[in-house]
């Protein structure tokens, strides 16, 4: 495994770079690949990012969010460019399943260089060099962390890599609501001292529902939740139905499922999705209730102990009995968990 010395001596001089983050991106995908980018740029490396599907549209004000190579539009492009490449960053996974078909690519990459940024759990082995670390709260963090420490270059950090960084770390921390540390705010000066706005970048983040948004969010709460005092959950599930009536497209639901833990009671989330072919799982919870134990148990899924999604090839009905079952059979561990 390399160390950080030897990364630190590969970026010395220019590179063709990719920097790839996983399917369905979202704020700390995108902003820990762009605000890389960014950083690489001001060396004079070529860098482009690849990600397998597209980028939510609350993210489009991000620099250079547009040059973005989107495996599900362009496949041939990122093919070639992942082929060309003499370093690959993998940023915000930790196993190459998690970015599809463009994992069989990286993995069939022979000479490029392949480095690994994620805060996730469980991290597979596959690259070259590796800054992991669960107790982060994103990627972003990390990427500070890298830039600052690894590569000793601070200074370099400006308002426009700063404000790739900010993003990422205002939506995996739900507004400094979780995952944070006295670290972590000393890092969130750090990028106010170079000028991000942090109020403007709320406002863009979270004030960029639509109206179909907005109705489809009534929709969710008024006909679909469904609370289960017993065991402090609450469930919203959304049928095929509701998808055609809607006309759900991606990003459509981001962040939904976050309302269902404005119940105080509440210690567990589950927003369960009808899909063509399969039905998805985003789960959420308070506290010392681990939601990642939940997915990789039950749903083939994982991420982290308070935000983490799976899937299940059942039908709907199916797979909210099995989520029930998976409630009852961890019910003393919501009951007794620590909302502190």
């Amino acid at each position: 495994m390399t160390n950080s010395k030897e990364i630190k001596a590969l970026l010395s001089f220019p590179k063709d770079i990719v920097i790839i983050s996983h399917r369905n991106p979202d704020g700390d995908a995108i902003g820990s690949s762009l605000g890389l980018k960014q950083y690489l740029l001001r060396h004079n490396h070529a860098v482009k990012v690849i990600v397998p599907s597209d980028y939510p549209d609350n993210l489009s004000w991000m620099p250079d969010v547009d040059r973005i190579l989107v495996f599900d539009n362009e496949p041939d492009e990122v093919k070639e460019a992942i082929l060309k490449a003499d370093i690959v960053f993998c940023l915000d996974f930790n196993a190459l399943d998690r970015i599809d078909k463009v994992g069989d690519i990286v993995a069939a990459q022979k000479k490029a260089f392949v480095a690994m940024i994620d805060h996730h759990l469980e991290p597979e082995h596959f690259a070259d060099y590796m800054l992991s670390d669960t107790s982060a709260s994103s990627t972003c963090e990390l990427v500070f962390d890298f830039i600052a420490h690894v590569l000793e270059d601070q200074s370099t950090i400006d308002k426009i890599i700063g404000e790739c960084l900010f993003t990422g770390i205002l939506t995996d921390t739900g507004s400094f609501k979780y995952s944070t540390s006295a670290k972590l705010f000393r890092i969130v000066a750090e990028l106010l001292e170079v000028g991000v706005n942090d109020y403007l970048l709320q406002d863009l983040i979270f004030n960029s529902l639509t109206e179909k948004q907005l109705r489809l969010l009534g929709h969710a709460l008024y006909n679909r939740m469904e609370v289960i005092e017993e065991y402090h959950t609450a469930i919203i599930a959304l049928t095929k139905d509701d998808y055609v009536k809607f006309d759900i497209q991606r990003g459509d639901t981001e962040g939904i499922v976050n309302f269902l833990l404005k119940m105080p009671k509440i210690k567990m989330a589950a927003f369960i999705t009808e899909q063509p072919k399969i039905v998805k799982l985003s789960l959420r919870s308070k506290g010392d209730f681990s939601v990642q134990k939940i997915a990789s148990k039950y749903f083939k899924g994982g991420g982290h102990k308070n935000a983490s999604g799976g899937y299940s090839f059942q039908s709907l009905s199916a797979v909210i009995d099995k989520f029930k079952n998976a409630m009852k059979e961890n019910k003393e561990a919501l009951l007794t968990t620590s909302l502190s």
